[in-house]
């Protein structure tokens, strides 16, 4: 079954990608038309009629020999005829007594003066004859069968073409590479500038702190560059803002909690009291809790700089506190993963995950493995309930899953902490039985 792929498609499939590559074929495709007429302009009426007018005089010089040998058989007279020829037309000539003319042989080149060569011959000498163009560099071989002889002629290749055809050519041929060479160059400066801007956007989107961008290449990209730099301002103008603000929230509200906790720790110790002293402080801790939680939310971790990590040493990490709060945690990773990341920030997400897990089950399992050259792949497989299909995306939302004694952020900053490093996270079913996060980080 032949399966029809639409023209559209398949111009799509032939173009190039790259905005330098779609540039320099919108450079290239109308050169070649140009190039190209002007090639058929002058190889259609200026080639053909030099090489009418040099094919006419050779053909006319031999035919005129010819009836020379034919009319002075004598072998003096030949021999002035040959010698005449040569003196004037640069023409060697000598013939081959008693030999006949291989039928068939003839050599041919590409152009017009071989076809009009051989058709002079045919009109003009009217006998039969060969054209050999490949065994002489500097000379084209003619042989013409006389009644009783071969006449060898050694005509000058410079007597069939034109200085100018070698020029028009170089220059045709010059010209189309040396302004396909500038457009190429010029391109090339001005896409390296939109690389840079993306480059620019995409370490910023991951949360590097890569500084103001200089502007260059044409205007447009300039005013690109200097609203992105505006923009970068901004944003980091708004968070450093909210960070603030959530810092001097936090400050004022652990103020009254401390004081809350100094007092329950100073209330007499009446037994009657030790049940509601217990559950007032653990509420003070909790509230704790959950300001340091909605801190870290509103802060996302932005302030911290990627630099190279070992990551299986890093899960190790997590692994270990984990086991120290009593979770029963394995770790399934190889000995080495590096990558360039925020190592606090992604700690606290893995941890946010694993205690997620083992608030819901017996058994937690650390995976991590590398996908290709491009993204590691971390895993955290427990053996719990789960979480049904259809509620999966909205526990990574705020407040969205905090019914088992958690803020409900936790999922939310995780996720939100690897999508600043270009990643993400997604919830499916585990081997275990229960809930697997799959982590997918950019190398």
């Amino acid at each position: 079954m032949r399966v029809h792929i639409p023209k559209a498609h398949l111009l799509k499939r032939v173009l190039p990608r790259s905005m330098l590559g779609r540039s320099l074929l919108m450079i290239l495709v109308p050169l070649i038309a140009v190039q190209a007429v002007a090639l058929q302009i002058f190889y259609g009426s200026h080639l053909e009629f030099i090489s009418r007018r040099f094919t006419l005089a050779i053909a006319g010089e031999i035919a005129m020999t010819v009836d020379l040998l034919n009319r002075y058989p004598g072998e003096a007279d030949r021999a002035w005829v040959l010698e005449n020829a040569r003196r004037q037309w640069d023409m060697t000539m000598r013939l081959q007594p008693r030999t006949l003319l291989p039928v068939g042989r003839r050599t041919t080149i590409i152009g017009p003066v071989d076809e009009d060569l051989a058709a002079e011959l045919r009109a003009r000498v009217r006998r039969p004859f060969s054209v050999d163009w490949a065994s002489d560099p500097f000379s084209v071989l003619i042989r013409v069968q006389l009644a009783d002889a071969v006449l060898d002629v050694q005509a000058p290749r410079k007597r069939l073409y034109a200085g100018t055809i070698y020029l028009f050519f170089s220059w045709l041929v010059g010209s189309a590479l040396l302004l396909f060479g500038i457009a190429a160059l010029f391109m090339r400066n001005q896409v390296r500038a939109i690389r840079r801007l993306a480059a620019a956007a995409e370490a910023f989107g991951m949360g590097r702190d890569i500084g103001a961008i200089r502007p260059e290449g044409a205007t447009e990209v300039r005013q690109a560059a200097a609203a992105f730099n505006r923009m970068q301002e901004r944003i980091q103008r708004f968070l450093q803002q909210r960070t603030e603000m959530l810092a001097g929230v936090s400050h004022d509200l652990r103020t009254p909690l401390t004081r809350l906790r100094l007092a329950l720790a100073m209330l007499p110790a009446r037994e009657d009291l030790h049940g509601e002293v217990a559950d007032m402080t653990a509420d003070v801790e909790e509230m704790e809790r959950m300001i340091g939680d909605y801190l870290s939310f509103a802060r996302g971790e932005g302030t911290e700089q990627a630099r190279p990590v070992d990551l299986a040493g890093l899960l190790a990490e997590v692994a270990a506190g984990a086991r120290r709060a009593g979770a029963a945690v394995a770790l399934e990773v190889p000995p080495a993963l590096p990558v360039r990341l925020r190592p606090d920030a992604v700690r606290r997400a893995i941890t946010n995950l694993v205690d997620n897990a083992r608030r819901h089950a017996r058994h937690v399992v650390i995976g991590a493995a590398q996908l290709g050259s491009r993204n590691i792949q971390v895993t955290v497989d427990d053996d719990g309930p789960g979480i049904p299909p259809d509620r999966r995306e909205s526990a990574f939302r705020p407040f969205e899953s905090g019914a088992a004694g958690g803020t409900g952020l936790g999922l939310t900053i995780a996720r939100d902490i690897a999508r600043a490093h270009g990643g993400d996270i997604t919830l499916e079913d585990s081997p275990l039985g229960g809930l697997r996060a799959r982590v997918m980080l950019p190398v």
